[in-house]
């Protein structure tokens, strides 16, 4: 198991002291993702600042660019890391997509996945300069000159993680990725019995299964050293499942542990503003499914079983608190990797 961790919302010029921080501590990766900022930046200043942590992000929202500007931004990051990104891609959902960003959401599963083809080949006139020549169903590449082309990288292979929650787009990760982004909402079984099994259904396809596919998820846990301190983290955990819950494409998760009508309530809720009316909506039972529950020198362990035989590599949900010491963070990694 690889053990991973997150840069938190922090201004671009103290980025890299972080990574570096985070690096030093020992963990294997560093992910950025989408939600006030642009993904690369910051991930730009950590691959300056670090040397051998690996930088990724999860996600950078896919249908919010071009496959080429994707790309070119992905090919900038992989030459500053020296090779060390890792790209993870996601759909965001419909309302997003459709009033916040302006773009299509047609197919996303059908459309992610000629996405990811349109990379890779614009990757390859990068590297060879060969001329271009892809038409997919919903996006093309057919025109290139020197002008425009960044030239070969030391290291052209960037691994592509596919994020998702539910089996049609995990299918589609098994089709077209290199990885899989597990949502942090999910559960071993939910992983056994649903997302696993359709990540290798789409693998078959083209001669390979899940096993060739890499797993990461940042996990939940309900965790700390005092009554207090464990109370606040289960309410701030409770608080984000229920917001992701309220989310009509994540109900499946919900439904799978007997908890679909609690989901209904939640998108009820979150319609009508009533957002303290939701953490409560959570059951104890899926609280329990959801997180890993225990003080900080037993998290290792729960991490480890979690991530037993269904995951490649972990993080925890939230990112390293800056006033915590450095050491207590890497005995931690140091017991992830036990």
């Amino acid at each position: 198991m690889q053990i991973d961790t997150q840069i938190r919302d922090m201004d671009l010029g103290e980025v890299g002291a972080e990574a570096k921080r985070l690096e030093t501590m020992g963990f294997e990766c560093v992910w950025t993702f989408e939600a006030k900022h642009d993904p690369f930046l910051p991930l730009a200043f950590a691959a300056a600042a670090t040397e051998t942590m690996e930088v990724g992000t999860n996600i950078a929202v896919a249908f919010a660019r071009s496959p080429y500007s994707m790309a070119q931004a992905a090919w900038d990051v992989q030459r500053a890391s020296k090779g060390r990104l890792r790209l993870g891609v996601g759909t965001q959902v419909r309302a997003h997509v459709e009033r916040r960003l302006s773009m299509p959401f047609d197919r996303p599963a059908a459309r992610v996945t000629d996405y990811i083809h349109c990379m890779r080949a614009i990757w390859h006139t990068f590297q060879t300069d060969e001329r271009p020549n892809y038409q997919g169903e919903f996006y093309q590449f057919r025109l290139m000159n020197p002008f425009f082309n960044p030239g070969p990288n030391d290291k052209p292979d960037i691994p592509i993680y596919l994020a998702g929650l539910n089996p049609r787009m995990a299918r589609a990760a098994g089709e077209a990725a290199d990885g899989f982004h597990v949502h942090p909402m999910h559960s071993r079984s939910y992983l056994n019995e649903v997302v696993r099994p359709a990540i290798d259904e789409g693998a078959r396809k083209r001669g390979k299964t899940v096993a060739d596919i890499d797993l990461y998820a940042p996990v939940f846990a309900v965790w700390g050293d005092t009554e207090a301190e464990r109370a606040k983290s289960e309410a701030e955990i409770r608080q984000q499942i229920a917001f992701y819950g309220s989310t009509p494409n994540y109900r499946r998760l919900f439904e799978h542990h007997g908890a679909g009508d609690e989901a209904r309530q939640l998108s009820h809720h979150m319609r009508n503003g009533e957002f303290d009316q939701m953490p409560r909506l959570v059951p104890d039972h899926l609280m329990d499914e959801l997180a890993i529950h225990g003080d900080f020198n037993t998290l290792p362990a729960k991490l480890r079983a979690r991530a037993d035989g269904v995951l490649d590599r972990v993080s925890l949900y939230f990112p390293v608190d800056p006033n915590d010491p450095d050491e207590r963070w890497a005995t931690f990694v140091a017991g992830c990797k036990a």
